[in-house]
């Protein structure tokens, strides 16, 4: 399982964090996590999973695995395929591929089975306890208005962060939490702890950035 406190990257489907270029970021956060010791992992296509983990030592996770095992699944992401390119994890869930309750269930059983490192993202308090009671790896909240913003949810709306963490661990204190929607700098990370989350999950104020160098090490400073 990720070390916490942690950033996770979405890298999602931008052309500025596709193939070479995904691979790039995810040398460049293997770099400074080794500098820095800060927990960092990177969830990226799956065309590109096998092209990053071959290359890095930080965690490379999936952006989704869908709710299936092996057999007549054409197009679908099935959890073996993304274990066997080395990816240590997914994403469940994310507010931009959503999944009905149940299917985000079978999502967090199948990665159990296959030792997949999971974190299941939610976009409210409610939905937060409801995916709690999977005992999943992780939580990430993301209030989807925020996201891709240029306001952190720990400004917008801290209560929705320190709420659902407390939501969470009163179903199941070993769920652990991380905030996103609209994270780009370390002070938005330290805020997040302070309100109980154990990391961030974040995107484009990484991937869009610049100076990605200098984001990703202002992230850190923030664990």
């Amino acid at each position: 399982m990720l070390k916490v406190p942690t950033i996770v990257l979405n890298v999602k489907t931008y052309a500025e964090a596709t193939g070479v270029k995904a691979l790039e970021i995810a040398k460049l956060m293997d770099k400074i996590s080794q500098e820095t010791g800060a927990s960092m992992a990177i969830a990226v296509q799956a065309t590109d999973i096998l092209l990053c983990a071959k290359e890095v030592s930080i965690p490379v996770f999936a952006e989704h695995i869908d709710p299936v095992k092996p057999g007549s699944h054409t197009g679908w992401a099935l959890p073996e395929a993304i274990k066997e390119a080395r990816a240590i994890g997914t994403l469940i869930n994310h507010s931009e591929h959503r999944l009905k309750l149940a299917d985000i269930d079978v999502c967090v059983t199948r990665a159990k089975e296959l030792g997949l490192d999971h974190i299941v993202c939610t976009n409210n308090v409610a939905t937060s306890k409801a995916a709690a009671t999977f005992s999943p790896n992780f939580i990430a909240v993301e209030p989807p208005e925020l996201i891709g913003g240029d306001i952190s949810v720990t400004t917008a709306n801290p209560d929705i962060v320190s709420s659902s963490v407390d939501a969470v661990k009163a179903i199941d204190k070993n769920v652990k939490v991380l905030c996103g929607a609209g994270v780009k700098n370390g002070k938005d990370v330290a805020k997040s702890i302070e309100l109980g989350a154990e990391g961030v999950l974040l995107a484009s104020g990484v991937v869009k950035a610049k100076d990605k160098d200098k984001v990703i090490r202002d992230l850190a400073s923030g664990l």
